[in-house]
């Protein structure tokens, strides 16, 4: 099934580059992996150094106010940044990894796989946001984390709600799967993709979904809509809004691609 413009208008996605995108679900406010820095290079503890190369199409200053940061990890500069943090003060709720959970403070929660958490709509009821798994990189989940580290995905439902999938940074199509059986078909599928490779992790292997699994991850989905995320603004993404244009009008999917509004 083709996304229908009404779908899209009923429920925009603002993206500001790299993995950063605001949208409201139920009349609550969410932020994905916000990364707000300027361009220029930023070293991860005990890994390589990253270099953004773009500036975002906005600031965190002109965001209004944020309900949930969904949080695919907090380690990494391309994912979490100082603007980020800074940003996580103000937010009165912030869903990550369970190890994250525990770095970031009184307001943030983890949420290991399966596990929810409801939250209160302005106009009641109450939107579920459910982890689901995501592997930082090629290869067993166990050996992924030891290097790269713990990295959730989000499914977000409710009663007369679309169904939404936010990735995180997430290269398993096993992992894909496993979602898409619990919760599939998704009306919206926010992809991290890009294909981000570092020469000194895994043999130069992608660490997230290149634009041909991206695209393959929507049709396991199901997914009515896909809206790209983390494919621009850092030099270690190899893969571009080119590559995943083509890659999806390969797989006949092109009309599900949506790519959100900047500024």
């Amino acid at each position: 099934m083709a996304p229908s413009e009404t779908t899209r208008e009923q429920f925009p996605v603002r993206v500001f580059g790299g993995p950063t995108a605001l949208f409201e679900y139920g009349g609550l406010r969410f932020l994905t992996d916000p990364t707000f820095d300027a361009p220029g290079d930023y070293p991860t503890p005990g890994g390589p150094l990253l270099t953004k190369t773009a500036p975002s199409s906005g600031s965190f200053a002109e965001l209004g106010p944020v309900d949930v940061v969904l949080l695919s990890h907090d380690e990494h500069a391309d994912n979490l940044d100082r603007s980020g943090r800074a940003l996580l003060a103000d937010v009165p709720l912030t869903l990550t990894t369970p190890g994250g959970g525990k770095r970031l403070g009184d307001k943030a929660r983890g949420l290991a796989d399966g596990e929810s958490v409801e939250l209160d709509r302005p106009g009641g009821g109450t939107v579920t946001v459910t982890g689901v798994p995501a592997i930082h990189g090629p290869g067993p989940r166990e050996d992924i984390e030891a290097i790269a580290g713990q990295v959730v995905g989000f499914v977000l439902t409710g009663d007369g709600l679309p169904t939404v999938y936010v990735s995180g940074d997430n290269a398993s199509l096993d992992a894909v799967r496993e979602t898409a059986e619990r919760f599939g078909p998704v009306d919206t599928a926010v992809l991290f993709a890009g294909a981000p490779r570092l020469s000194v992790l895994f043999d130069g292997a992608p660490v997230v979904l290149d634009s041909a699994q991206a695209a393959e991850a929507a049709r396991i989905l199901g997914a009515r809509r896909v809206v790209p995320v983390h494919y621009d603004s850092w030099a270690h993404f190899t893969e571009g809004r080119d590559e995943l244009q083509a890659a999806f009008t390969a797989a006949g999917l092109g009309d599900r691609l949506d790519w959100g509004h900047r500024g």
